[in-house]
């Protein structure tokens, strides 16, 4: 369905903040704009859990650990999702994934350090 392309991501303390971006370079704009849009993150020795989501309709689904610090955005026109992560904790250290239709992105390390 499309190439994702994700930047952003990095090192961080504690209790700053971090904005990932993804943008899907070749798919058309009437194939993402009905899409679900998400991010997905997998910590090491853990399996790929959901961050958080946006549907086509706005609506928006978190998983209760990032809820009220993240924040999932789409933007049709340009066809890319961004994650703004707030009050980051050491624990919110993983690789994250966007994921949009049947497609991944590459993967961005966020690490939090204490």
């Amino acid at each position: 369905q499309g190439n994702l392309v994700e930047s952003g991501g990095g090192l961080v303390q504690a209790g700053g903040s971090l904005r990932l971006s993804c943008r899907a370079s070749t798919m058309i704009t009437s194939t993402f704009s009905p899409l679900v849009v998400g991010w997905y993150r997998q910590a090491p020795g853990k399996q790929r859990e959901l961050v958080g989501l946006v549907a086509s309709d706005r609506t928006t689904s978190y998983a209760d650990s990032v809820k009220g610090r993240f924040t999932v955005f789409r933007d049709n026109s340009r066809k890319t999702t961004s994650l703004q992560m707030n009050s980051l904790k050491p624990e919110d250290t993983a690789v994250y994934y966007c994921h949009i239709g049947h497609s991944w992105g590459q993967g961005i390390q966020v690490t939090v350090s204490s």
